[in-house]
């Protein structure tokens, strides 16, 4: 299955708890669109969350978050895992 990296970009700062909470309510909805959530990133003070997704395409990784908690990303990548 295609490897995707999505960016959100949240204004005033985000903290990791916070992402952590959402990537949790990510690991409980994905099941049901054959997606699965396998890392993320944080820059807190930036506000930039980078999440790495395992999908069928980018409207399964958009639908997940959509439905777990309404951030939807602000730009998603197709990317493949080098050495």
């Amino acid at each position: 299955m295609p490897l995707y990296m999505d960016v959100h970009h949240l204004e005033g700062g985000v903290s990791l708890e916070d992402v952590a909470q959402a990537h949790q309510a990510d690991l409980a909805a994905q099941g049901e669109h054959d997606v699965q959530y396998l890392r993320y990133w944080v820059d807190e003070a930036q506000g930039t969350i980078f999440c790495l997704v395992d999908a069928p395409d980018p409207d399964a990784a958009v639908t997940v978050h959509r439905e777990a908690h309404g951030l939807v990303a602000d730009e998603i990548h197709l990317v493949q895992e080098g050495a």
